[in-house]
């Protein structure tokens, strides 16, 4: 069965940083994009990133650009979100989401706060 488990999720200051992981099993990690999406609270799901399947290319929303940045180590079968310059607006519970599955993970909570 597969599965996308994330973590490093919590409590940061403004201006801080975080690094979240996402790791997957019971599929081919490595022939997938990966995605990365958010959902604040009483909002929509907001897409934030993509990777390809080789981790050598990746997309960005506007809104991250610059700040955040997304790798894929195959061999680890681990995503990774590095965030920085983080803001209350990225307040968010935060996925990681196979779309040529149909997987998402269980989210990791990132609140942004004095």
């Amino acid at each position: 069965e597969a599965q996308l488990v994330e973590s490093g999720g919590g409590l940061v200051q403004p201006g801080g940083s975080l690094r979240l992981s996402c790791v997957a099993s019971g599929f081919t990690f490595g022939n997938y994009d990966m995605h990365w999406v958010r959902q604040a609270p009483q909002k929509g799901p907001e897409w934030v990133s993509r990777i390809y399947s080789s981790g050598s290319s990746a997309d960005y929303a506007d809104s991250v650009k610059g700040r955040f940045t997304v790798s894929k180590d195959n061999a680890k079968n681990t995503l990774y979100l590095q965030m920085t310059s983080l803001t209350p607006d990225d307040t968010a519970v935060y996925y990681c989401v196979c779309r040529g599955r149909g997987h998402w993970g269980q989210g990791t909570q990132v609140t942004v706060s004095s």
